[in-house]
């Protein structure tokens, strides 16, 4: 069947560090290169995790001094009080001394820990203002290296997603997760930038509801190109499994076998989130696209931001039902190839349920673009008929969903399409017409009742300023969700895998 230009598939983008396409045939060649030398890495690795790097007593002090150290920290990573110099420099002592120690556990990381130690050292001789690890944060380059179990040491000057948003020194243990079946899926979704972490042990700033690594988040002099982003699948995946396991029992929902199994097996959840993400990752660069996707230093309303990230999870879901379809009608699969249609499975229940019932009601109602997301997943399945709310039982007509969650996709990506041809504001009302025909505005909201001649002829800032903070409500549906899963949202603050 031919394509129309809006119909054209949003397949694969690329990650939320902008790679470039020209480079990643030497990325591959060069990935290629380190791989015996991880692996000869592995076995020193190994040897740490078995003496459980966790309890190593130099990680400990590392841990106990960053956290003393953030004490006397400023919120942009400044020394708070000069009076507490003294201390400060012990502190940093204690950190690079334990960083010399730690540092044959992870050959791998060579170059970066020296680096670190560096930057530490520099940071204290010169008083301690305001932090500047470029150097350390560009030597390590931990995407050039995935290979599942091998573990990392991070410690950085910086702020932590969804946590804390001061740049204090924070330290983290983590390892890779990287399955055969993912660096298979890899060589065809080529993501060479993407990095999927397991925690292991952590400062506070982790300790919050941050899932992310990102190099963006160091403290430092300059702002170079980024190489790498990580995700915390075991957060992703723990939280996935502890909220969708309470919302099924508050709506009465007959979870499907491959749901229940991912309630039940922590493992075969971080897996399907890998794929997930890296699927959806890679899309922020890819489609036809009127804007910046990444939106950096722009102001904008945040239902459009609600639109790119539900467009990225609805391309993989679409890839997903691709992958899917074509691995089942294969005549014979590899060991990778059967685990990758199997996964397949789940990551459409994963962007499903996660979209539903964690994203649509967690966090405040200030501008929270994944809960309007989640609202609208919602709401669109419900209106199509695939999706039900009756007798106080939530269900689904199974066979139906794929078509229905992918018509939405269909819908944004023709929203993209048709933009590119209009000016900037236009674009935005469009998106609003999109939004608003599934999921009802707030009776106040200046934009549902049509913007004044004013802001219209004005700056896109007017347009922007119009938006109220909670443009579109929870449904009474999430409403009296919220209430009763509102506890289970906040238990999930700092979890890690061993705890779902």
């Amino acid at each position: 069947m031919s394509l129309t230009a809006h119909q054209a598939p949003t397949v694969i983008g690329e990650p939320e560090v902008v790679e470039d396409n020209r480079a990643t045939t030497q990325l591959v060649e060069d990935n290629r290169a380190t791989t015996q030398l991880v692996e000869d890495n592995r076995a020193t690795t190994h040897v740490a995790q078995g003496s459980a790097l966790t309890e190593q007593p130099a990680w400990l002090a590392l841990k106990d001094a960053a956290i003393q150290l953030q004490s006397l920290q400023h919120k942009d990573g400044s020394l708070a009080d000069p009076a507490d110099l003294p201390a400060a420099r012990a502190h940093v002592t204690t950190i690079t001394a334990a960083i010399r120690t730690l540092a044959p556990l992870f050959p791998h990381d060579a170059a970066y820990l020296a680096a670190s130690i560096v930057d530490f050292e520099r940071w204290a001789t010169a008083g301690f203002g305001v932090p500047d690890f470029l150097d350390s944060l560009q030597a390590f380059q931990p995407q050039r290296e995935r290979v599942d179990g091998l573990a990392h040491l991070v410690v950085f000057p910086m702020y932590t997603q969804n946590g804390s948003r001061s740049r204090l020194v924070e330290a983290v243990l983590c390892e890779v997760i990287w399955p055969e079946f993912i660096g298979e899926l890899e060589t065809t979704y080529t993501n060479g930038l993407f990095l999927s972490l397991r925690f292991l042990d952590f400062t506070p700033g982790y300790d919050t509801n941050s899932a992310v690594l990102f190099p963006e988040t160091v403290a430092m002099r300059e702002i170079p190109a980024f190489t790498w982003g990580a995700i915390f699948q075991d957060r992703e995946a723990a939280r996935f499994r502890r909220v969708v396991r309470t919302a099924a029992e508050i709506t009465k929902l007959d979870l499907p076998e491959g749901a229940q199994r991912m309630l039940s097996d922590q493992e075969l959840t971080e897996k399907t989130f890998v794929m997930w993400d890296i699927i959806h990752d890679r899309t922020h660069m890819r489609g036809d696209l009127p804007f910046d996707p990444f939106m950096i230093k722009q102001r904008m309303p945040y239902f459009l931001y609600s639109l790119e990230e539900l467009r990225c999870d609805l391309t993989a879901f679409r890839e997903c039902v691709n992958i899917e379809q074509r691995l089942s009608a294969a005549a014979a699969l590899s060991d990778a190839e059967t685990e990758m249609r199997d996964h397949a499975r789940l990551v459409q229940y994963a962007v499903l349920f996660d979209r539903i019932f964690r994203f649509a009601i967690t966090g405040s109602r200030v501008r929270n673009y994944d809960g309007l997301g989640g609202q609208l997943l919602f709401a669109w399945l419900h209106q199509r008929g695939v999706l039900h709310w009756t007798d106080t039982a939530l269900a689904f007509d199974w066979d139906d969903v794929p078509s229905a969650v992918i018509s939405l996709a269909d819908a944004i990506d023709r929203l993209y399409w048709e933009s590119i041809d209009r000016p900037k504001v236009a674009h935005w009302l469009a998106a609003y017409e999109l939004v608003r025909a599934v999921v009802t505005p707030h009776p106040a909201s200046q934009w549902a009742r049509g913007l004044s001649d004013d802001v219209l002829s004005g700056p896109p800032s007017g347009y922007t300023d119009a938006v109220l903070d909670d443009e579109f409500p929870l449904s009474m549906f999430f409403e009296a969700l919220e209430k009763k899963m509102r506890p289970v949202i906040t238990s999930t603050e700092g979890i890690r895998g061993t705890d779902a």
